[in-house]
């Protein structure tokens, strides 16, 4: 057992997840920040000046302050009980943003892959010839025709 897992950790698509990993985790912090710092801002701005981090709705009153809390943050640190509708709406186009950029890879891997299989392979090296006085197929280096016993220039 202890072969096998060798065997499996030493071939390259275990490296290969495990990149891929890091890179997804570091491009979802990217996505992440797009999204609440690049494109939330204009578009709540647009909307009235709403901040989506700061749309919910409070279940129950914090033990020590009571509402209303003008922030998300100020009702979390009172212990209200919230559901955050504005962070799962940018959660959503976080993953939305997200699932674009991996169709756009997947899409480009997809176009080189088609290129290299479209090209066609290399004719193979001609094995036999004919010979010039029966027309039957013989083996290129043969200096006489199995068939009709002719002699012939060697190649």
């Amino acid at each position: 057992m202890l072969k096998e897992f060798k065997e499996f950790i030493s071939r390259g698509n275990v490296l290969d997840l495990a990149i891929g990993v890091i890179i997804g985790a570091a491009f979802g912090a990217i996505a992440k920040s797009l999204v609440a710092d690049i494109l939330m801002p204009p578009i709540g701005l647009l909307l009235g000046g709403v901040d989506f981090t700061n749309i919910f709705l409070v279940i129950k009153q914090g033990a020590e302050v009571a509402g209303p809390y003008p922030t998300l943050a100020e009702a979390q640190a009172a212990g209200a009980v919230t559901m955050n509708f504005g962070v799962f709406i940018n959660t959503i186009i976080i993953f939305l943003i997200t699932a674009f950029a991996i169709f756009l890879v997947v899409k480009a891997a997809n176009r080189f892959k088609k290129k290299e299989e479209a090209a066609p392979a290399p004719p193979p090296e001609p094995t036999t010839k004919t010979c010039p006085f029966c027309a039957t197929e013989i083996p290129i280096p043969a200096t006489r025709c199995p068939h009709c016993t002719s002699e012939l220039e060697a190649a």
